[in-house]
């Protein structure tokens, strides 16, 4: 069904497979006539063009890439904007679509959502931007409709920024890797590598994209195989797959942890183009005829059966035939996961429940946004749907068509009569089920989606309250067959349907009545409209020559999602106000996290103003004794050593692109992580970019909770790019360790060193 290569791998001409073992270049030589330069080949890549297309760096080193487009939503624009005109920012350099599709409910918070949204289309029409009115598309379907072109890169401050089946390399990443692009300057990474994905086969009728997106995120999750790397999407079988299949597919690459992805691009991709008026945007893309990548994974399409990914994480998969024959044991297996990932006292974690006379039953099915709302998934599913009934007992059902294209459509093919008729409810273009803001599940409810995530609490609940529900991930065909069968769980392959698959007819009048287009039309003297939630960013501290760290939170499990560093849901209304957001900050994880930096940041404030910490807290008298004894020629003045907080986890920074993971720790005077490796590279530029030390340390750390850490000379070390940094727990006695910083440029270092991205470019 789905195998990694141990290897890495030359492909011929897209097709021809040579795994890269001792007998590769004799089998290249016979099929070549001449053998092959692997160097070279790696250029043979699409990956590799495109890349170097927008690469404005020298001769080796980082890349330093400039991107065709940039979009945000109402989480994040309103953050990105502000940060780019404290750093100078004067207009819009390049495309900016700002869509409106997370906080568009208005339903927490009074008039704050509706506020930004105001922002938002003044800021379009003062920097020249494109603002897409709310609910009139979810942000990955506007910019695949409008935006993305074969060839291109787009960046986004939405982890699901994917556009690969398009031709386009699109990358999610925090907030202020776009206020840099939109100062004109780089994004800096160094040279990814490239894992081919060759599909084979074709599918078996009921079998959708989301299938077999979870059955490669269940290959590859777990052992890193494509983190940080490219995905370059090859093979027989993509001429099988109709455009919008393969939308559904790439977008789930996020889950990966990959960087990127990039797809081949034929008559079908040509024709997706044509129907959205777009056809002189069209090219193709392919591999050369010899390619070379660092790794392999083989798809055989056909192999590929429905697919449920159970709680808490798209990457826990099993096929939906093999969880029916042994849904109690790994049910049981889920719940004691479970336990521990939450650990939260007397939590009740009951899927046993679910198991009913035999079958397993679900209480709610939503196909929903970027990855389930698509024209494609939505017929297949109003096929199957046709004639039936959601029933009126505890299951309920939702669709939310991506866009409102796609919605017209639906409408006019009779897809939504059919849906409306079997008691679903119609939604508009709304994210909000992705992140918790919409059709949340009661208390201990089971909800079975065609979407993006099933993280903790991604459904809305709130485990530190009592409440939970779960979420797992299943493909829109599926969820309707179950949704027909009485919530009873059923894979589409088990009913017969008659697919119409319907023409789809792209009505661009839509966009052109509402969407405001001001690209190179800006008007610098619009003023900028201020709700009064919309606040500037804290003042925040330099990084001392020396630092003193308290351990506030620390976090065992083995990965650790942004959704518990910085809760989603209705705390999204407050994206636009730093101070009142940072009140949030891993709530669902560590309580007491918010009390406990207030203190610390109390003393870092005094200390700023001149005032000695030790006089606000005595007990800190012996910590900075104990500092003395390190270095006793070292003058220790602890009105010179900055002091903070710090949060250690394993693998921090899983999921969303949100920067105000990594910013509402820092508003809130945390200096550093430490964590043996991060997740995400975006989670750990947005560390950087809020002048946040991501310190990695090797095996098992030597602190515990609530222990002080002194890191002496820490900014000298920082700006000379030193690899190894001494550091010391400061408890009952003195113990020494060593952390690292990783790979860092010269403008990351100086960054950090500068206390944020906005201080560093205000002294530029």
């Amino acid at each position: 069904m789905v195998k990694c290569f141990e290897t890495g791998a030359y492909v011929l001409n897209g097709r021809e497979i040579v795994k890269d073992d001792a007998e590769a270049q004799a089998k290249l030589a016979s099929m070549l006539g001449q053998s092959a330069d692997k160097e070279a080949a790696k250029q043979g890549t699409m990956a590799y063009g495109v890349i170097q297309a927008h690469n404005h760096a020298e001769q080796g080193g980082l890349l330093k890439l400039k991107f065709d487009s940039l979009t945000a939503h109402d989480i994040t624009y309103v953050g990105i904007i502000q940060t780019a005109r404290a750093s100078g920012m004067e207009k819009f350099p390049m495309p900016f679509v700002m869509t409106n599709c997370h906080n568009s409910l208005c339903a927490v918070g009074g008039t704050i959502n509706e506020d930004d949204h105001k922002f938002a289309l003044s800021a379009a029409q003062k920097y020249g931007g494109i603002y897409v009115p709310t609910n009139l598309a979810v942000i990955h379907s506007y910019n695949r409709e409008m935006m993305a072109k074969p060839g291109n890169m787009i960046l986004g401050s939405d982890s699901h920024t994917r556009y690969g089946a398009l031709g386009t390399m699109a990358i999610g990443e925090g907030g202020g890797e776009l206020a840099k692009q939109l100062l004109g300057k780089t994004y800096d990474l160094a040279k990814p590598e490239v894992i081919a994905v060759y599909l084979t086969g074709k599918p078996q009728p009921g079998v959708g994209p989301q299938d077999v997106a979870l059955q490669i995120i269940g290959n590859v999750y777990n052992n890193g195989y494509v983190k940080n790397k490219v995905m370059e999407f090859i093979g027989d079988g993509i001429q099988n797959l109709s455009v919008d299949y393969r939308n559904g597919i790439d977008v789930m690459t996020t889950e990966t942890t990959c960087l990127s992805s990039i797809w081949e691009t034929d008559d079908q991709v040509k024709e997706y183009f044509l129907i959205h008026g777009r056809e002189g945007d069209y090219k193709t893309l392919k591999p050369e005829a010899v390619a070379y990548y660092d790794g392999l994974v083989y798809v055989d399409l056909s192999a590929i059966k429905p697919t449920i990914a159970m709680p808490f994480h798209p990457s826990n998969i099993y096929t939906i035939e093999e969880f029916k024959a042994n849904a109690a044991e790994i049910i049981n297996y889920i719940e004691v996961e479970g336990r521990k990932q939450f650990d939260v006292p007397n939590l009740d974690i009951n899927l046993r429940s679910k198991l009913r006379n035999g079958a397993f039953m679900v209480d709610q099915g939503i196909i929903a946004g970027c990855s389930g709302g698509t024209f494609e998934n939505l017929t297949d599913a109003a096929d199957i749907m046709r004639g039936g009934s959601t029933g009126n007992g505890t299951f309920t059902m939702s669709v939310y068509p991506g866009s409102q294209p796609i919605n017209i459509e639906l409408v006019r093919n009779g897809a939504m009569e059919t849906f409306m008729s079997a008691g679903v409810i119609v939604r508009e273009a709304f994210c909000g089920p992705c992140f918790g803001a919409g059709d949340t599940p009661a208390n201990q409810e089971f909800s079975i989606r065609h979407a993006t995530r099933n993280f903790p609490n991604r459904e809305g609940s709130k485990p530190t309250d009592g409440q939970i529900s779960y979420v797992a991930l299943m493909d829109a065909r599926s969820i309707a067959a179950t949704a027909i069968n009485g919530g009873k769980l059923t894979a589409a392959t088990e009913i017969d349907v008659n697919f119409t698959r319907p023409k789809y007819t792209f009505n661009k009048s839509i966009y052109d009545f509402r969407v405001f287009n001001g690209i190179g039309k800006e008007t610098p003297e619009t003023e900028l409209l201020m709700g009064p939630n919309i606040k500037d960013w804290p003042a925040m501290p330099n990084l001392t020559e020396d630092i003193l760290l308290k351990v506030i939170t620390y976090i065992t499990d083995p990965v650790t999602t942004t959704d518990e560093l910085i809760p989603s849901g209705e705390t999204s209304s407050y994206r636009s106000n730093p101070i009142r957001l940072a009140e949030f900050t891993l709530g669902r994880k560590d309580p007491q996290f918010v009390p406990n930096a207030k203190v610390l940041q109390k003393l870092e404030v005094a200390r700023e103003h001149g005032e000695n910490p030790v006089e606000l807290d005595a007990s800190l008298a012996a910590i900075y004794d104990k500092i003395k004894s390190i270095d006793p020629e070292k003058v220790v003045d602890p009105k010179e050593i900055g002091i903070g907080s710090a949060v250690f986890a394993n693998m921090p920074g899983d999921g969303s692109a949100r920067e105000q993971a990594a910013s509402c720790q820092k508003v809130l005077g945390t200096w550093a992580n430490f964590a043996k490796q991060y997740a995400t590279k975006r989670y750990r530029s947005n560390l950087i970019n809020w002048g946040m030390l991501p310190f990695e340390v090797s095996g098992d750390p030597v602190f515990d909770k609530d222990d002080y850490v002194y890191i002496p000379n820490i900014r000298s070390a920082v700006l000379s790019g030193q690899p190894e940094i001494p550091a010391y727990v400061i408890g009952d006695e003195v113990k020494a360790f060593t952390v690292k910083l990783g790979s860092l440029s010269k403008e990351e270092r100086e960054v950090i060193a500068a206390g944020c991205l906005i201080n560093y470019y205000k002294v530029k």
